[in-house]
């Protein structure tokens, strides 16, 4: 009768386990308020980075732009940034290789964009992201606004579609 009853239940215990790890999110760590001290913007589309490519180009990146604005001046933690590329899994079947500069930029007092430092105040390392790796992280100073951006890159896309969404790479970010 136990091993009945087991049998019956263990499939819903499995599934309260597993149901929140599908969802994504792009928040920011909450402050005492209970309100988050981190929001995340993402760039106009007239902003983001744009590139030509055809069945067999070996190109670059045409114009580099961004791709989110981060605002952590409310909070004064450092923040882990993460930026993931969301759809590598269908880039494989379009591109022999995608590999894209990320850029970090904080906003200075007078209003001018300057690369990011981290927390002990060295130089941000140049970063790639590419459809092998996936994604990339950064921790940040809290207490600035920032912008992230694709400063450059190179690929070879092996063959296209008339769906140029296919060959568009996608990026989520999230803040902790």
């Amino acid at each position: 009768m136990r091993n009945k009853w087991l049998k019956h239940i263990f499939p819903y215990i499995i599934l309260f386990l597993i149901l929140p790890w599908p969802v994504a999110y792009a928040t920011g760590a909450d402050g005492a308020s209970g309100q988050s001290a981190v929001s995340i913007d993402a760039a106009e589309p007239s902003a983001q980075p744009s590139y030509t490519a055809y069945g067999g180009a070996i190109g670059g990146i045409d114009h580099p732009g961004d791709l989110f604005y981060i605002d952590a001046t409310d909070s004064s933690q450092d923040i882990k940034v993460t930026l993931y590329l969301t759809n590598a899994q269908s880039l494989v079947r379009y591109y022999r290789y995608l590999i894209l500069d990320v850029g970090i930029y904080v906003e200075t007092s007078a209003g001018e964009w300057q690369r990011a430092t981290s927390s002990d105040g060295d130089a941000l390392p140049k970063t790639i992201i590419s459809m092998l790796n996936g994604q990339v992280s950064f921790l940040l100073p809290g207490a600035s606004r920032y912008r992230v951006t694709i400063d450059g890159g190179s690929f070879y896309c092996r063959r296209a579609t008339a769906d140029s969404q296919s060959l568009s790479p996608q990026f989520s970010l999230e803040v902790n």
